[in-house]
């Protein structure tokens, strides 16, 4: 587990979040491509630290490297 991403059915529709918020890890993930570095995105949202950034990469890492994906043939 991650201590820094928590999932709810009460926050959010039960979407993954920063713990102790409600800013959904797709809106981290969108607003770091749009600002480009940790450093906008902590001024962006100052409520958040490095540390909850990073864990919540390490989240999504995790969770693409455990996805198993299907090949369909075309």
């Amino acid at each position: 587990m991650n201590p820094y991403v928590e999932i709810n059915p009460r926050v959010c529709g039960g979407k993954p979040v920063i713990r102790g918020t409600r800013i959904p890890l797709t809106v981290v993930l969108d607003q770091l491509a749009v600002v480009g570095s940790v450093d906008r995105l902590l001024e962006k949202y100052p409520e958040l630290s490095a540390a909850q950034i990073s864990g919540a990469l390490r989240y999504c890492h995790s969770a693409i490297e455990h996805t198993e994906l299907e090949l369909v043939a075309t």
